[in-house]
């Protein structure tokens, strides 16, 4: 697809790298089929093809008007359009030059800003766990759709602390994981341990980047990624193996640092390093599978349904990685129709487009749960948090199962 590049964007490096993107395209429509958004809506505007159009308008030089914006925003990022496009186009980088351009252009009316400044702020901020801890005491008090949201207390039980290891990894904590699902970062320093790996968890590191991403924040995204790029420096130069994370939305914002300060003179070499160095915590366990297996005796014949995260099927490119390490482990994995649509969690999307959403959801369980599964198990957190209020069976993570059988 030729671009003629309007002046205001013609000079500068985006506009060169969305004009090259945009040339993959031929417009041939493969992505509608897997797209969440047009098969709910139908409507073109509302499609990977039909956005890559709207961009290429404001690239030129239109003004972008607000229902340009919402057709943006109406995206769940989800990539699922990358794995079916024949072409290889790099949508989810042009969307986000796009959405920047159209931003720049057509800044939002104040209350959104405000909106998602606040967002920002307290998902990644000190008040979150706080709130967090008051909004279960208050739990009967609030509103039905914010109280099932919020995931009931559960002890993260002890952690090894102690033993010889044949191996070190890092393991990222997270902003919001510790407050919502302890657990899961237990399960994995457990498992680990049993597999002989050390984890190391340096406190300075933090959000990972991808919430400011998610909400028009990519100056604060950078922030985020110098900080933890700190963090983990010295542990990478004293020859880390790898950068392990157990939540597959960050482990994508993470493999994206060398693209996210490849301007930076002081951080670019190192941004690449660490995004190297990352790895979903899939890919430490799998090739440990026949040693694990011994120790999950009781998991053999579980029923479980999994669902693969947009994140790592679709960004990462690991679809059928924790499937097959479950398989692997003895479980047996019941059928799961339209596997690669997105349960409609997408970081912030849930909270800023909660009627797509809730319907995504709905879709999505429905899909997990038709082969009467006994559990069903993600990648990601924010996928759990999404799909666990309306479950009808228990939900949690992958590592988690794996934690409970472990003897």
């Amino acid at each position: 697809m030729q671009t003629t590049l309007a002046s205001f964007i013609k000079d500068r490096p985006e506009g060169a790298e969305a004009a090259a993107l945009l040339r993959a395209c031929v417009h041939c429509g493969f992505c509608q089929a897997t797209c969440p958004t047009y098969q709910l809506l139908g409507d073109e505007l509302d499609s990977p093809r039909g956005r890559i159009h709207l961009i290429k308008q404001v690239l030129e030089g239109d003004i972008p008007t607000a229902r340009t914006q919402l057709h943006l925003d109406r995206c769940l990022t989800c990539r699922a359009c990358e794995t079916a496009c024949p072409s290889g186009v790099q949508y989810g980088r042009l969307l986000e030059i796009g959405r920047q351009v159209v931003i720049e252009r057509q800044p939002r009316p104040w209350a959104q800003r405000v909106l998602r400044r606040v967002l920002a702020a307290w998902l990644t901020g000190p008040l979150f766990a706080p709130s967090v801890a008051v909004g279960r005491v208050l739990r009967p008090l609030l509103p039905r759709a914010l109280a099932v949201s919020l995931p009931p207390r559960v002890a993260a039980g002890a952690v090894p602390n102690t033993g010889q290891h044949i191996r070190t990894v890092l393991l990222l904590g997270g902003c919001v994981q510790p407050a919502l699902a302890p657990r899961i970062t237990a399960a994995t320093v457990r498992v680990l341990h049993a597999l002989n790996i050390r984890t190391v968890t340096p406190p300075q590191a933090g959000c990972c980047g991808a919430i400011h991403q998610h909400l028009d924040a990519p100056a604060a995204a950078q922030a985020d990624a110098r900080r933890n790029i700190d963090a983990w420096w010295p542990h990478v130069q004293a020859g880390i193996e790898a950068i392990i994370v157990n939540t597959s939305g960050c482990g994508t914002q993470l493999r994206d640092y060398g693209l996210l300060l490849r301007d930076d003179p002081v951080y670019a070499v190192r941004a690449a390093r660490v995004s190297a160095l990352v790895r979903d915590l899939s890919e430490l366990v799998a090739p440990q599978v026949a040693v694990l297996r011994e120790r999950v005796p009781g998991l053999a014949g579980q029923r479980v349904a999994c669902h693969s995260p947009c994140s790592l099927q679709h960004a990462q490119r690991l679809g059928g990685v924790v499937e097959q390490l479950l398989t692997g482990l003895g479980v047996v994995l019941v059928p799961v129709a339209e596997p690669a649509l997105c349960c409609g969690a997408a970081g912030t999307y849930h909270l800023l487009q909660p009627v797509l959403s809730q319907s995504l959801r709905e879709r999505k369980l429905a899909a997990l749960t038709q082969g009467q599964p006994q559990r069903i198990v993600s990648a990601n957190l924010g996928c759990l948090l999404q799909l666990a209020p309306d479950a009808p069976v228990p939900i949690g993570h992958w590592i988690e199962l794996v934690d409970q059988h472990l003897s």
